[in-house]
Parts: C-alpha cells; sequence; structure tokens
C-alpha cells in the first residue's frame, strides 16, 4: 500500500490519484485543518487539505482526522474545534473552503 504525500500542497483523502472516479459520486469539499500547540506536535503539521465529501461534519473531519494522525487522540477528549474563527459543536455542517481548527486544551496563568 503506497501511502499519499502529507505536505500542505497534497490533499489528505484526496481522489485525485484515481482516474476512475466516477462524476456521479457526491461532491467534495476541500477543508482548511489548523493545528494549535499540542495538536500541531501530534501532527507534526501546522495545516493540512482535507477533502471530504459534501455534507461531512466537523465530526467527520475528526474521525478521518484520527485515522490519518491517531496521535491526537491524546487531546481528542479535552480539544475543542473552531469553524471560521468561530466555537463549533461536532455536529456542524462544513461547506467548500472552511477553515477547521483544532484547539487543544490550555493551561496556565
Amino acid at each position: 500500500m503506497t501511502e499519499e504525500p502529507k505536505d500542505t500542497c497534497d490533499v489528505i483523502g484526496s481522489q485525485k490519484t484515481n482516474p476512475s472516479r466516477d462524476k456521479d459520486l457526491a461532491p467534495y469539499i476541500k477543508i482548511k485543518v489548523l493545528f494549535f500547540a499540542r495538536a500541531r506536535d501530534l501532527t507534526g503539521s501546522t495545516e493540512i487539505c482535507l477533502e471530504m465529501p459534501d455534507g461531512s461534519t466537523a465530526r467527520d473531519c475528526m474521525c478521518k482526522l484520527l485515522i490519518e494522525f491517531p496521535n491526537l487522540r491524546e487531546i481528542y477528549n479535552s480539544m475543542v474545534l473552531a469553524l471560521n474563527e468561530e466555537y463549533a459543536p461536532e455536529s456542524t455542517l462544513l461547506k467548500d473552503k472552511d477553515e477547521l481548527a483544532i484547539i487543544p486544551p490550555i493551561s496556565g496563568g
């Protein structure tokens, strides 16, 4: 099994390498995912592009991210999501070109 490159120029989950992709399949949307603090440490990335089926939720996106970056499970239960710079629940529907931020717990004083 070959692994797709994980730099920000390539879309994780992209079907672009599959020439047999049928035009009748559900349309896909591209989401920019930002990783902050511990999330950045766990993924080794500050941001990625993620391709998701139209109608996906933030939860669907998180499921895909947890498969791609299993170390994110360490903070999954304590992190929050922000969609286009607004806190959002995992049930929020995503749209093409949305920006989803993964924000781990912050401590300090």
